[in-house]
């Protein structure tokens, strides 16, 4: 009897836990490809105005960018215990190996948003956009390294266009250079940006791989939370040490052109959450479709940037940016057009192939147009 009921259980909570249909996967992928437009592109243009408006510490502008980890308990708790979407408690199935990726790749992290902030502090927005175009290219060298990714003629074509874009543009940065700012720091910035698109790049691939094992879409969430924490450590560390606290009173008090009141709620409050915002529609995508895809996704992100940072800080706007962001464009244009070229061919091997394949017996995954959503089989009503 007992073995009978087991097995019962056992087949009622398989039940409990199918797939979830098309409509759940592609929309959970288009709600966070959202979150990654709104968030990318406001904490590239406040990220900016921190320091447009007075503020002037690269340790303050790394600080925000990951400060707002708590804001993730959010979107961890509240799908279990408020909206009841989800049967599983927060942070189960969390092992030691994913607290100590969770903690690596976030000082890695950490490092990395200093790296940007250099590059922010020095460049104008639009040109550390065009710049971090370039961290494709490493995406997809260690993405065949580090997840055996399969080099195609769309991605190639890809790498090969976003690449010429920044090479157009070092070739002509001279004469982009803000006024009053030496040659010298202004490669220092060019320098920092191009370190931290290598950086992110190495954090894709390294993350699809980390979130093979990971159990459901919350848990990538947990991890995230852990990324941050210890990205924020290495940022307050290195705020004790060159006096960043002190350095924001001053700032806001003295410094800031606009005020203390738009300093707190606009330079500070407004990057913490636009970032987290960024950095946990990042990993989503990544989580959701693969390492690749999210950078390409944020590439074509990119070229938004450029015409954000004209628009709203008056970036030149010359000939070589021009031809740089139709390159970047165009390469972005292409990868899409391979991916549906790629669908097409699919829908007309496999009769009734309707976007998604399922494999229940190879881990669970699933394909979901703009990629593959790797998912447990069992944590299927986590993707909510």
């Amino acid at each position: 009897m007992s073995d009978g009921r087991v097995n019962v259980d056992q087949q009622e909570e398989q039940q409990n836990l199918v797939k979830p249909p098309v409509k759940r996967s592609l929309g959970l992928l288009l709600t966070t490809y959202g979150c990654l437009f709104v968030g990318s592109i406001a904490s590239s243009l406040l990220a900016k105005y921190y320091f447009v408006h007075g503020g002037s510490s690269r340790w303050v502008s790394t600080w925000v960018q990951s400060a707002g980890f708590p804001l993730l308990l959010v979107l961890i708790y509240f799908p279990h215990f408020v909206f009841k979407t989800t049967k599983r408690r927060p942070f189960t199935r969390f092992t030691h190996r994913h607290l100590l990726f969770s903690v690596v790749i976030g000082l890695v992290l950490g490092f990395n948003n200093f790296l940007f902030s250099w590059g922010t502090s020095y460049l104008p927005v639009s040109t550390s956009s065009l710049l971090l175009s370039t961290q494709l290219i490493f995406t997809l060298i260690l993405s065949v390294i580090i997840v055996k990714q399969k080099v195609t003629f769309s991605n190639l074509n890809c790498v090969v266009l976003l690449t010429l874009s920044s090479v157009l543009l070092a070739l002509g940065s001279s004469q982009d250079k803000p006024a009053g700012l030496t040659k010298t720091k202004y490669f220092i910035g060019f320098l920092s940006t191009i370190g931290a698109g290598l950086l992110f790049a190495l954090y894709l691939p390294v993350t699809e791989r980390v979130y093979r094992s990971v159990y459901c879409y919350a848990m990538v969430m947990e991890m995230q939370l852990i990324m941050e924490f210890s990205a924020t450590v290495f940022a307050t560390i290195g705020m004790a040490f060159d006096g960043g606290f002190k350095e924001m009173a001053k700032e806001a008090n003295q410094v800031f052109t606009k005020g203390p009141t738009v300093y707190w709620t606009v330079a500070i409050l407004a990057n913490v959450v636009t970032w987290q915002l960024c950095f946990a529609a990042t990993s989503g995508m990544v989580y959701l479709t693969s390492g690749i895809t999210g950078g390409i996704c944020m590439t074509a992100l990119l070229a938004i940037n450029v015409i954000g940072g004209v628009a709203v800080y008056g970036d030149e706007f010359g000939g070589v940016k021009i031809v740089s962001t139709v390159l970047c464009m165009w390469g972005f244009s292409s990868y899409v057009y391979g991916l549906y070229l790629k669908m097409k061919k699919d829908e007309e091997e496999e009769k009734g192939y309707t976007g998604v394949k399922t494999a229940e017996d190879g881990g669970g995954e699933m394909e979901v147009e703009l990629g593959k959503v790797k998912d447990n089989v069992a944590a299927a009503d986590e993707r909510v």
